[in-house]
């Protein structure tokens, strides 16, 4: 910051101040990946939090990954982000989802230690050069109009003790602290997650800066005593045999996974849905309490009694919060009923008829920002300096915030580094959809991520993150020329194993041998390894029995070596796709144009289109209101206006 710049600041100013280059508001997820992002490329950051006892809380489900999220939790890690490390380091137990499935939607998810995540994040913040953890509560933006562009931008925050901090950019990471509020049943009160405090005045400072608000909801089940539940009489769900981590920096010896902490499967049954359709009415979400939007796929269960009003039962999933705590998590059993009605529909579960409630379940309501009012690079087009990340830009979930703070902390060091924002394309990653969705689209409702949401599924896989992003993290300055050089050399094993499995061929009679005892059809000439692994009944280990020869593979670059083999075609084809998809998104849009002026755009895709302000023609097909005939209008524009 300028000289000038900081004695315009300190006109509006009182009380003590303060001076760095970048402040991060909250310390959860989405912070945690900014803030880390931000000192690692060198820049001078603090980090606010309303507690330093909740620095990357789980509020929620104490597990890491998922179907999609898992995909997120590898890209932060390939592009140089912490979130997978530190989840391999606490892993209680280790899944990997949809095995049953094409190899785009397998999904690893692990079972963490909620405390031992927590303080190992706090350690990893305290430690970290060019970066300062205070507990503070931020409550007010200072702004300042900048004389050549006419915006305005952001020069410093203001805290509830008075104390001002003057910065170049700031990066708001409030999660479901914003003006929150706690609902069960008929009681509701002012407070954050885990009944810690709210951020109570920073929303009246950024309604008051322009920023548009939205107003969303979300819940979390019971924490029941485990001593008082009969696990004996519950459906056990064991960890995976020899689990991938998530993080290829992960220490062999910091990933014990030999013994793995069991879950549990349980079901709601007709007395369970008998107790909670009597007490429907005194839930905070049918009596008309609560008037923020709830997320679509992590409904309450008696919003799926509503929804689902054809199903018998639902499943329940009961998950340990660590491994030096009694409490366990009954997911899918989110509710705002009263505590009565909890106990009650608690019980009434097989195996919890003597079930003690350790933390009761809550809904909570919370204001975010619309995240059209946002760039791709997650800065706000009409306030230079701000950006935004995790569920303040109307996400859900703990992978899709640090997946947004790693890339708002990237852009901006990069802003005050004076160089380009990194924009991912919806083609190299979920993180790219993820964004190119949020600021595209918007969302009415806790957006989460799925893998029905990318066009690029089969591209965008778990095993081949480091593939599709390390080379971007290394030019960035997050992954080192150490890590870089290990990713080079991984590759080329891969790549020079495919090619053996092209060029090796077996005999007829080895080959029957191995196709007959997994139910395939013989060959009648010599075939390559690599045409018996595209048989849909054979795998790399499978091969490996009659052709031993080979290089000695991680287990994932073994599963990326077979899924290459296996789906060459398919992976051609929408590679070709992905090209082409690719030319419209180098077709940038001014930033200046009057939409309203351009003869032939139907009034609609004027309206979307001003209000978007896309940064390229693919963004500008992606927006809801804007049609091929509109885009064929635009090109024809840009061509008559080189």
């Amino acid at each position: 910051m300028t000289n000038e710049n900081t004695k315009q600041t300190q006109t509006n100013i009182s009380g003590d101040f303060q001076q760095t280059d970048v402040v991060v508001v909250g310390a959860g997820h989405a912070g945690i990946a900014a803030a880390l992002a931000c000192a690692r490329l060198g820049v001078d950051t603090v980090l606010f939090t309303l507690s330093l006892d909740a620095v990357a809380n789980m509020p929620c489900n104490p597990s890491i990954g998922g179907s999609a999220k898992g995909h997120l939790v590898y890209e932060i890690d390939a592009l140089g982000g912490e979130m997978g490390r530190a989840a391999d380091r606490v892993t209680l137990q280790s899944r990997t989802l949809n095995l049953g499935k094409g190899a785009a939607v397998h999904a690893k998810r692990i079972q963490a230690d909620r405390a031992k995540y927590r303080l190992l994040m706090k350690h990893t913040l305290e430690c970290q050069d060019h970066l300062r953890l205070m507990q503070a509560e931020v409550t007010e933006l200072l702004t300042e109009r900048d004389e050549k562009t006419g915006k305005s931008r952001i020069s410093g925050v203001r805290t509830r003790l008075n104390e001002s901090w003057l910065c170049k950019c700031a990066i708001i990471c409030t999660g479901t602290f914003l003006d929150s509020r706690i609902f069960v049943g008929e009681v509701n009160y002012p407070a954050g997650p885990d009944g810690l405090l709210p951020a109570g005045q920073l929303s009246d400072s950024l309604r008051k800066v322009g920023i548009r608000l939205l107003r969303f909801k979300t819940g979390t089940p019971a924490r029941v005593k485990k001593e008082t539940i009969h696990l004996d009489e519950l459906e056990i769900q064991p960890g995976e045999d020899d689990p991938i981590p998530f993080s290829s920096q992960t220490d062999p010896a910091e990933f014990d996974t030999e013994k793995q902490t069991p879950c549990y499967i349980v079901y709601t049954n007709e007395e369970t849905h008998r107790i909670i359709h009597e007490n429907i009415h005194r839930s905070a979400m049918y009596s008309g309490q609560i008037h923020g939007t709830g997320p679509r796929y992590c409904p309450s269960i008696e919003d799926k009694l509503v929804r689902f009003a054809d199903k018998e039962r639902h499943q329940l999933f009961v998950e340990p919060l660590g491994e030096n705590t009694e409490e366990m998590y009954i997911q899918g059993f989110s509710t705002s009923l009263p505590t009565d009605v909890q106990r009650k529909m608690l019980r009434s579960l097989k195996g919890f008829q003597d079930a003690q409630i350790m933390r009761y379940a809550y809904a909570i309501e919370y204001d975010c920002a619309d995240p059209t009012q946002m760039d791709p690079s997650l800065e706000f087009k009409e306030m230079s300096g701000l950006f935004g990340a995790g569920q303040f830009n109307g996400t859900s979930g703990y992978e899709e915030a640090a997946a947004q703070g790693l890339i708002a902390g990237i852009n901006a060091a990069r802003k005050i580094n004076g160089l380009k924002p990194v924009i991912l394309p919806r083609s190299s990653s979920y993180i790219g959809t993820l964004i190119d969705d949020l600021v595209t689209k918007g969302t009415n409702e806790p957006y989460r991520m799925m893998t029905s949401r990318s066009e690029f599924r089969l591209l965008l896989r778990q095993d081949n993150a480091e593939e599709r992003l390390l080379p971007i993290g290394h030019d960035i300055g997050l992954v080192s020329e150490e890590r870089y050089n290990e990713y080079l050399k991984r590759q080329e094993r891969i790549n020079n194993e495919i090619a053996r499995l092209e060029h090796v061929f077996v005999s007829p009679a080895a080959a029957n041998i191995l196709l007959e005892k997994n139910g395939e059809s013989p060959v009648a000439t010599g075939v390559s390894l690599a045409d018996l692994l595209r048989r849909p009944g054979l795998t790399y280990e499978k091969i490996m029995e009659i052709e031993n020869s080979g290089l000695r593979l991680t287990g994932k670059e073994a599963v990326s070596v077979e899924i290459k083999v296996k789906y060459e075609g398919y992976l051609k084809h929408q590679l070709a796709a992905a090209e082409k998809i690719g030319k419209a998104e180098k077709q940038s849009l001014p930033t200046d144009i009057d939409y309203s002026q351009i003869e032939g755009l139907r009034l609609e895709a004027r309206q979307k289109l001003n209000a978007v302000r896309p940064k390229t023609i693919g963004q500008a097909s992606r927006i809801s209101g804007v049609n091929p005939a509109d885009i064929a209008v635009l090109m024809i524009w840009l061509q008559k206006n080189k």
